[in-house]
């Protein structure tokens, strides 16, 4: 694969709850996040829903950080995806792990970019493929 970014897909468990719930604070939090891991802030976009719970993006030159949380679970997803070398979104991660007063972090760490020819993805799907699993799923 020819790798054109990085994308951490983190399950962040027993958070501070009021944390989680308060916008303001995710919203300065993951834009602070985005420039302790080296990457240039473009623009954020924030919700908190009721009763509770907060989804958000930061917009970064090099791609994008997002949130979504569940504040009655002391629960975070995010999702950081970052292109090229300059940006490290292992130092968000574990300044957003520290931030939200997280117990548990679970990461899942990818390569995106652009296949070539040898290589062994962990799972390939045609259409056909990915048709079949998709009407099994949502029946």
């Amino acid at each position: 694969m020819k790798a054109m970014g990085i994308h951490l897909l983190i399950e962040f468990a027993s958070c501070n709850r009021e944390k989680t719930d308060n916008l303001a604070f995710l919203e300065a939090v993951m834009t602070k996040a985005a420039e302790v891991a080296g990457a240039t802030v473009l623009k954020t976009a924030f919700q908190d829903f009721n009763p509770q719970g907060v989804s958000g993006v930061v917009v970064i030159a090099e791609s994008h950080l997002t949130i979504h949380t569940w504040p009655e679970y002391g629960y975070a997803a995010v999702d950081i995806f970052t292109c090229g070398t300059k940006v490290d979104p292992w130092k968000a991660a574990r300044f957003l792990q520290e931030a939200l007063e997280a117990g548990e972090m679970q990461v899942r760490d990818f390569r995106r970019g652009l296949p070539e020819t040898g290589d062994s993805p962990v799972c390939m799907m045609t259409q056909h493929d990915f048709d079949s699993c998709w009407s099994a799923h949502h029946q």
